[in-house]
């Protein structure tokens, strides 16, 4: 993998500048995501982003290890990261967490472990825990001990590197201003698309030398449980179509790009092996200064994932501006 396609962490590791989502909608089996990372790895995806709560890890481990016993890679090719998920944030749970991901992967350590929300939920069997009112349970903590408990995670070689998901501006510096802070975040993962395409938090994150990673980069696979149906589709948008056919690419890889070029880490997500191919061609073309400041003119303010169940909590990292 050649330096342009790849970006170097504030600790000295490097994170592939194109990710493979496992993400999949209730509705879709688990063995779509066996096959898609499969086809992702063939096709030469290097960097496999999951998540103990959309629990594909074993789907995903599985792929992973048949992909070294074929010698098509070999484990320090790729680029795992799982996410800690919001029942496991008191400081005693985390690194609990980390290790039944681990188990479940069937792996020693995982690439990339990030804090998946800032909002911490009731212990518990439950991924959403709720009262009988279907309101969020939510539990006491903070922040800052949660991210203590992740630097031993790296401390103890489960995890080469530590960061953060869906935290908001505010949220970043209580981190990074945390007495006797030891590892600071290296990426913070949030939806980014044109239509959301967070550049207040993407300069303050460059400011602070963190990598924006973007998931929902085509606009999400609208998800029918968390995605407003009647939400306008991102790759049916005029203006990106005609950028796409003026590079003869599709709008999805012109979106993709689009991120690549403000040095954001876009997460791709496709279960077809087209598209899943195509995504890689994101390297092998350039678009011009005008068509950025196009596909900039595109923001609406469009959030396809408004994570409701963290909307009465303290933490909701949404009700900051960024």
């Amino acid at each position: 993998m050649d330096s342009k396609q790849r970006v170097k962490l504030s600790d000295g590791h490097f994170i592939p500048a194109l990710g493979y989502g496992t993400y999949k909608p209730e509705e879709v089996p688990k063995s779509k995501t066996l096959e898609g990372t499969k086809l992702a790895i063939d096709a030469g995806f290097r960097h496999i982003d999951t998540a103990y709560t959309y629990q594909v890890e074993e789907e995903v481990g599985t792929v992973i290890k048949n992909k070294i016993a074929e010698g098509i890679v070999k484990r320090e090719d790729i680029f795992l990261t799982s996410k800690l998920w919001c029942t496991f944030h008191r400081p005693e749970l985390v690194q609990h967490a980390l290790k039944t991901s681990l188990k479940k992967l069937g792996l020693d350590y995982v690439d990339l472990y990030i804090i998946h929300f800032p909002v911490p939920l009731k212990p518990g069997e439950e991924l959403f825990p709720t009262d009988e009112q279907g309101k969020s349970l939510y539990d006491t903590g903070d922040i800052c001990t949660t991210w203590e408990a992740m630097e031993k995670c790296k401390d103890a070689g489960l995890a080469k590197s530590i960061g953060v998901s869906n935290f908001n501006r505010r949220q970043l510096e209580k981190i990074l201003n945390k007495p006797g802070l030891k590892y600071k975040p290296v990426c913070n993962q949030v939806e980014c698309h044109p239509y959301f395409n967070q550049s207040k938090l993407l300069d303050f994150c460059k400011s602070k030398d963190i990598i924006l990673v973007a998931y929902g980069a085509l606009g999400t696979q609208r998800d029918k449980k968390w995605v407003n149906q009647s939400s306008p589709v991102l790759l049916e948008d005029p203006v990106l179509c005609a950028i796409a056919k003026k590079h003869q690419r599709s709008p999805a890889l012109t979106a993709l790009r689009y991120q690549v070029q403000r040095g954001v880490v876009p997460l791709a997500q496709s279960f077809k092996e087209k598209e899943i191919k195509e995504n890689m061609q994101v390297f092998e073309f350039q678009l011009t200064a005008e068509d950025m400041k196009v596909l900039d003119g595109l923001h609406r303010n469009l959030r396809y994932l408004p994570a409701e169940f963290t909307e009465g909590h303290p933490e909701c990292p949404y009700a900051d501006e960024y």
